[in-house]
């Protein structure tokens, strides 16, 4: 397996050994002393899977309380995935990454608790597959503003994406609830 650094060092993109052959693929997708070996030391408390169909954008979702950590990986068709540092207190505050992950590409993406995620999906449909360390509180749940020009996020839009309506309501981050 390999654990990478994206431009926000504390988001990994994990490009896990895959064992193939004529009879289809093997991988393993969360094994403790890996991960851990890699920097991702996670007790996760719940798993989560959605399907989308393209153009769906799904966040800029996080807790500001119970933060959870997310390791997304799709397991159909393909996304362009985003994390948003909230954290006061670090360097890269405000700064987004994003990466795309795909059934073909197999890649997996951690985001630590303090960061806001989300996704688009760019395949005609996409399954997404992700472990979390805190469960749901939507009590806590908070949305950033997709298009926020102050997130820098270059999302692969041909047309204006589909979302739920609270999605299209986030604060923008100057607005937002954040992290200390």
């Amino acid at each position: 397996m390999q654990i990478t650094p994206t431009a926000l060092p504390d988001v990994l993109l994990v490009a896990p050994k895959v064992f193939g052959d004529e009879r289809g693929f093997f991988l393993e997708s969360w094994n403790r002393r890996a991960f851990a070996a890699g920097g991702i030391d996670a007790d996760f408390v719940q798993d989560n899977h959605s399907r989308s169909r393209r153009g769906v954008l799904r966040g800029l979702h996080y807790q500001i309380k119970h933060a959870q950590g997310k390791l997304v990986r799709a397991t159909e068709g393909e996304v362009f995935d985003v994390a948003v540092d909230l954290r006061r207190s670090s360097p890269s505050f405000g700064r987004s990454v994003g990466v795309v992950l795909s059934a073909a590409n197999r890649h997996m993406l951690w985001v630590p608790p303090g960061f806001a995620h989300g996704f688009v999906v760019l395949s005609e449909y996409a399954e997404i597959l992700y472990k979390a360390t805190d469960y749901w509180y939507p009590e806590h749940e908070r949305t950033l503003l997709w298009n926020d020009a102050a997130l820098r996020i270059d999302w692969p839009l041909a047309i204006e994406p589909t979302m739920a309506p609270k999605d299209a309501a986030g604060l923008r981050l100057a607005d937002a609830d954040v992290y200390a």
